[in-house]
């Protein structure tokens, strides 16, 4: 199942289930992540289907807002946010454009954004800015991924999102261990659920592969914690506030972006 128009059907028929399910929670925040959602799935199926630019640009854009609330979160100067911005686009493009020469423009980029500290001789926070200017390029570079990987990103997509939602749902209602000090919301009890549905969220899409499962399975909860982590280090609950339910994209993303990495790295 490659084509988009094979998997807008499934999709919206997760949309409807996970719209009922939002209803029976009754809490505000899981009808409003909905609402982002049934936003959000159209604008990817349109880009997606698009074809490789289509992709890039669904990629490129997603890439600069989340580097415009890392920075946002981490303090970086405006100088360094400016240049990270930039910077940030350049895994997708070239992804479309130019795939073979992928490994080489990131390394320039790397380079790049490590330079803006050194050359501001900033001699107090120049360690600090150089290594979230650097964090933020790695972190977001794996949307490259929605582009190399074509329709099939929507599986990905559709299992990260599942699992997801399912993990916090699960994690509240049936409680236990934490997962993590990194996040003492989390339970095990979360990842065991938000495991399971995301599986079989691949399984029903017919893209159940053990690169894949493994992807979803550990990429998904190491993302989240990795953005907690991050999160925790600055002293801030949302990577932004402007997304309904949901903070900032990048609060939505971070799973994602760990899938991606171990899906490309695998598959």
């Amino acid at each position: 199942m490659t084509e988009v128009a094979d998997l807008v059907p499934y999709l919206a028929g997760t949309l409807f289930v996970g719209g009922i399910a939002a209803g029976l929670s009754r809490r505000r925040e899981y009808v409003l992540r909905w609402c982002a959602w049934a936003v959000g799935v159209p604008v990817v199926v349109v880009a997606l289907n698009m074809g490789p630019g289509g992709a890039a640009a669904l990629a490129a854009s997603a890439a600069v807002v989340c580097a415009v609330e890392y920075a946002a979160l981490t303090g970086l100067p405006q100088l360094d946010r400016a240049v990270l911005a930039v910077a940030v686009p350049v895994a997708p493009v070239t992804a479309w454009l130019a795939p073979g020469h992928l490994p080489r423009l990131l390394a320039l980029t790397l380079t790049a954004v490590a330079l803006v500290p050194v050359l501001a001789g900033d001699a107090a926070g120049g360690l600090s800015r150089l290594c979230f200017g650097e964090l933020g390029v790695i972190w977001f570079a794996p949307l490259a991924g929605v582009v190399l990987l074509g329709p099939e990103i929507l599986v990905l997509f559709a299992a990260v999102s599942i699992a997801d939602i399912t993990a916090s749902f699960g994690g509240r209602s049936l409680g236990g261990p934490p997962l993590s000090r990194l996040s003492p919301s989390k339970h095990w009890s979360g990842l065991l659920a938000g495991t399971v549905t995301g599986l079989g969220t691949l399984a029903v899409l017919g893209a159940f592969t053990p690169a894949w499962a493994v992807a979803v399975a550990v990429g998904a909860p190491l993302g989240d914690l990795l953005e907690s982590m991050v999160k925790r280090g600055v002293q801030t609950k949302d990577s932004a506030s402007w997304l309904a339910g949901a903070g900032g994209l990048l609060d939505r993303l971070d799973s994602f972006l760990i899938v991606l990495v171990l899906a490309l790295a695998l598959g």
